[in-house]
């Protein structure tokens, strides 16, 4: 109060900054938040605004009149009529306060549970409501949104960010001490700890496919992840075989860089920077152990990039045709929306084409090859042939450009390795197409004519590989 006394001995006549809305109580002079204060004085070294105690709030003639309020606990608006607009604004929720239940329930810099961290709340800690805010929804271990909503919030030491109310204690407070039940605060600092909860840890098998650049965007979809809760109170385990949920009340350290959920048998351990052991009993007490890790890219952010790598192959396959004819194996137009049509290919059938399959379908650019493949041909796409009632068949190409034309070689199963072309046929099936400007023409000579599709065209084949 020395800093207050010195202020108010020598500048009595101190002119007025102007008028300001206070958004945290005050307990001595007992003033409720949403008061409009008027403001003198801003002290950046001491980090406090001199304001004055509006008359109703005095508690005799004798009291001072003029007191420190911290500087992110009140707003300075300007003139008297803007401060009193924007209290009206703040009224609603000008007495609301929050008491969070959680240990490190995270403030983040958006109303989304994967912002980036600007706080993380101790068990007990009282934070102040400023307004309810629009935000993603978030989603419960249960896979349905949790009840609650987002609030912009204010934290005594004046840090400001979103909070999902699901784990808070709403209360209403008019001004003075605040009444309410203390926890034990077990809450120490915990750097490794702090770098598990801000960041997402998704199956090392993700971690797998981004380090070899092979994508499946058919498991990485599924979003598969471990969420160790601390938006809900709940950790959660969702990969292709597992989906638990752990309730817990606290996260403790049991060793080095390892931690228990209280509660449950979940335990953790950061292995390194980016890669998080958990271990957990699975019903009928067995012991099982999952790898996750922390990827350099959100899930979001993969899943658009190799969306649009198959898009970028499939769009330089469309402009390099469309139409591509061989005098064996019929005309293959490629479409624009990612749908072909293949007519005079029976040759195909039953061997390659499945006969219930119809001459239509889609192609989608979902495989890769293995490097030994990647001397012969620069891709592979699954051509999904139409059938009757919905069915579809898919069935494999690698594939190269020239000048000329399309180059494809068929890729039965026992070429595959998941989605990887890892080796070739024992007998290589390849078809050679022309590039043709209009449907129906044709060039005299097609490379299809050399091979026989049902005997071995290896050497044959070798001829034309470059």
């Amino acid at each position: 109060m020395l800093f207050l006394f010195v202020i108010l001995l020598f500048s009595s006549c101190t002119r007025t900054l102007g008028y300001g809305v206070l958004f945290w109580s005050s307990e001595d002079p007992q003033i409720p938040s949403g008061t409009v204060l008027r403001v003198y004085i801003r002290s950046n070294i001491n980090r406090v605004w001199v304001a004055g105690v509006p008359r109703e709030f005095r508690t005799d003639e004798t009291t001072i009149n003029r007191f420190e309020v911290p500087i992110a606990h009140l707003e300075l608006v300007g003139s008297r009529r803007r401060a009193a607009e924007r209290a009206e604004v703040f009224a609603p929720y000008a007495l609301m306060y929050a008491e969070t239940l959680q240990d490190r329930l995270p403030i983040r810099e958006n109303p989304d549970n994967v912002s980036r961290l600007v706080y993380r709340l101790r068990e007990g800690e009282v934070i102040k409501i400023l307004n309810p805010v629009a935000g993603q929804v978030v989603i419960g271990a249960s896979g349905e949104p949790l009840p609650g909503q987002w609030f912009r919030v204010l934290t005594q030491d004046g840090t400001v960010g979103y909070c999902f109310s699901y784990r808070l204690r709403l209360f209403e407070h008019a001004g003075g001490p605040m009444v309410m039940v203390r926890h034990e605060q077990h809450e120490i600092e915990d750097p490794y700890l702090d770098r598990i909860l801000s960041r997402i840890w998704s199956p090392e098998s993700y971690g797998v496919m981004i380090n070899s650049r092979r994508i499946n965007l058919e498991e990485l979809s599924q979003h598969w992840h471990f969420d160790p809760g601390q938006d809900t109170g709940t950790a959660r385990i969702r990969t292709r075989d597992v989906d638990l949920t752990f309730p817990h009340t606290h996260i403790r350290p049991t060793g080095t860089r390892t931690w228990r959920f209280e509660g449950t048998s979940l335990q953790m351990n950061l292995r390194s920077e980016n890669v998080l052991v958990v271990q957990f009993n699975e019903p009928g007490g067995i012991l099982r152990t999952l790898t996750f890790v922390a990827l350099p890219s959100r899930v979001e952010n993969i899943i658009q990039q190799e969306t649009s790598r198959r898009e970028a192959q499939f769009r330089n396959i469309f402009r390099h045709g469309p139409v591509f004819t061989s005098s064996n194996f019929g005309t293959l137009t490629v479409q624009e929306n990612g749908r072909f049509t293949w007519t005079g290919n029976m040759l195909l059938i039953p061997q390659v084409v499945p006969a219930s399959a119809l001459g239509s379908g889609t192609i989608e650019n979902r495989l890769f090859l293995s490097t030994p493949m990647t001397q012969h041909y620069s891709g592979a796409f699954t051509m999904h042939f139409d059938g009757i009632g919905g069915a579809r068949f898919p069935v494999n190409f690698m594939y190269t450009l020239d000048a000329h034309g399309l180059r494809i070689e068929h890729a039965p199963q026992t070429s595959m390795d998941g989605f990887t072309v890892a080796r070739r046929a024992s007998s290589p099936l390849i078809i050679y197409f022309f590039r043709t400007e209009r449907p129906g023409v044709t060039d005299a000579f097609d490379f299809s004519d050399t091979f026989n599709l049902f005997d071995s065209v290896e050497d044959t084949a070798q001829d034309f590989l470059p």
